[in-house]
């Protein structure tokens, strides 16, 4: 398949060649396969997540944030549940992911513990900085919707809705109107991307 996951937008995360190897299907040799392959994916560990007993202390932690990413993606991908360790046009580089993800897991439980925020702000402040981060080669999106989604759940709150879709694939004005929120929060306002996620 000749790019199968080059960004059809300027904010999606494009992949090095070698990344692409990394297609587990030999058989897809279009973007819509791609698509449906990792929306499978997708589908089949938020059902397996959701059901879950696990407590929002550990979806704070590396091992589960890992093991998500590898639910979702590790069908398709080799790179599924694992930490990238090439540089990307966004996120942090490569030497300072896992510092800034125990620094982030550990401001989380803070929050929890403390009752620094309303538990939406608790999990959307972990989405706005895991996405930051950006620790996978791709779907880190899509991750940290679903990781907040379950952490929301875990608080006591429902999933978030994220623009009107359930499927954490925001399309269109629903993701300019993310990507725009993000940036907002980027700066330490985080009312719009609030209100989007519950939209």
């Amino acid at each position: 398949m000749s790019n199968p996951s080059h960004p059809i937008d300027e904010h999606s995360t494009p992949l090095t060649d070698e990344e692409e190897r990394a297609l587990k299907l030999s058989y897809i040799t279009t973007r819509e396969q791609l698509n449906e392959q990792e929306q499978a994916g997708i589908l089949a560990a938020r059902s397996r997540l959701m059901r879950s007993r696990i407590r929002a202390a550990g979806i704070l932690s590396l091992p589960w944030l890992l093991r998500a990413h590898e639910l979702m993606f590790g069908q398709v991908w080799k790179w599924g549940g694992q930490i990238r360790t090439t540089e990307r046009t966004i996120g942090v580089p490569p030497h300072q992911i896992r510092p800034q993800l125990a620094d982030l897991l550990a401001d989380g439980l803070a929050w929890i513990e403390y009752d620094s925020y309303p538990p939406d702000e608790i999990a959307i402040r972990f989405h706005h900085r895991l996405v930051a981060i950006h620790p996978f080669v791709n779907g880190n999106g899509r991750h940290s919707r679903l990781a907040s989604d379950l952490l929301a759940d875990r608080l006591g709150r429902s999933g978030f809705t994220w623009g009107g879709g359930n499927d954490l694939v925001p399309q269109g004005d629903t993701r300019a109107n993310y990507v725009r929120n993000l940036k907002l929060a980027d700066e330490g306002d985080y009312t719009g991307l609030l209100a989007f996620a519950r939209t």
